[in-house]
């Protein structure tokens, strides 16, 4: 009688972990090809699949608009149940989401999947700019606020609008009278700045690695606590520099509210196997993001508190009503 019960249970566990495995694996990035929703959706469909975590290949899509705004209400409203596909998020997602950016949908709406890495702004300026540190971009921005442009892949009230905003501040220039230009994501910022429309990008530290081996921009500082590792080991923080910004980037990915709890454990317990491998540290150290994992109820948490943190913020830049 053990033995057929045990044989029963093993049956029912395999069929319901068949179940909840995707048959097409997808992973959306909510802005155009080469900024950091891009890069978090590939390092996923890298692990994932390096790993054989999954037996289907996952596929990368694009959906841009609103800085993930279009890509949250999709999910939500046309694919809430979709047990195989995930979206890329990043800390500018939780201030989008305290400030009302993504129309009536709140924190609360989706489920948050997985948190696989931190990022850090990044002040970056082409290589042949006259800046040399932050000091001298911040002593032209207040000698002169509408000749020194800033560009970032997001609107006004966005995560990269806050960090030129916050280096605003600390020239003393009100942030209303700084000169910003929007752009549809990191890529078409940092073509942007090359191009010579922009002076200075503030984008993210993990997208500028690969312009950098190239000599074809200078990172005037991190806006880390303290200094990174590896390739960008020599920049100073914007702190060291004498000058109070600080900005930390959360990465990782969320699902549709409908999806069942089958397919969302799948999903979890399958992250929380990659997280605990050295081969994905590996992998996500290549990509210029630092160790931060929470999964399921913990980032859950964690999500609540950052939007309630990024509204105060936002309330201190007038984005929101007192």
């Amino acid at each position: 009688m053990l033995k057929k019960t045990l044989v029963a249970m093993a049956a029912a566990f395999s069929l319901t972990t068949a179940y909840a495995a995707p048959e097409k694996p997808e992973c959306i990035a909510p802005a155009k090809p080469g900024g950091g929703f891009d890069l978090t959706c590939k390092l996923a469909q890298s692990a994932l699949q390096d790993s054989k975590l999954l037996e289907a290949p996952m596929r990368v899509t694009y959906m841009p608009g609103g800085i993930g705004a279009v890509a949250y209400n999709t999910v939500i409203a046309n694919r809430p149940d979709e047990g195989g596909t995930i979206v890329a998020y990043s800390g500018g997602s939780f201030l989008n989401l305290a400030t009302g950016k993504f129309g009536k949908y709140t924190e609360k709406d989706v489920k948050w999947l997985a948190a696989v890495g931190a990022d850090y702004g990044a002040v970056i300026v082409k290589a042949d700019a006259p800046y040399k540190n932050l000091k001298e971009l911040v002593e032209a921005t207040r000698a002169n606020p509408s000749k020194v442009v800033y560009g970032s892949g997001g609107s006004v009230g966005s995560q990269d609008w806050m960090k030129a905003a916050l280096i605003a501040k600390e020239a003393g220039v009100n942030y209303k009278n700084m000169r910003y230009v929007a752009f549809e994501g990191g890529g078409e910022a940092m073509t942007a700045l090359m191009g010579g429309h922009v002076q200075a990008y503030t984008g993210d530290a993990s997208e500028v690695a690969a312009h950098l081996k190239g000599g074809r921009v200078r990172v005037l500082a991190v806006l880390a606590p303290e200094r990174l590792t590896g390739e960008l080991a020599n920049v100073p923080t914007a702190i060291e520099q004498g000058y109070n910004v600080e900005w930390t980037i959360a990465r990782g990915y969320y699902m549709g509210p409908k999806v069942s709890d089958a397919d969302y454990q799948w999903w979890v317990a399958t992250f929380d196997k990659l997280l605990a491998s050295p081969e994905f540290d590996k992998l996500r150290t290549e990509r210029g993001l630092f160790p931060f994992n929470l999964t399921g109820a913990k980032l859950t948490a964690h999500v609540e508190k950052e939007v309630k943190r990024y509204g105060e913020l936002a309330r201190e830049f007038g984005l929101i009503a007192q």
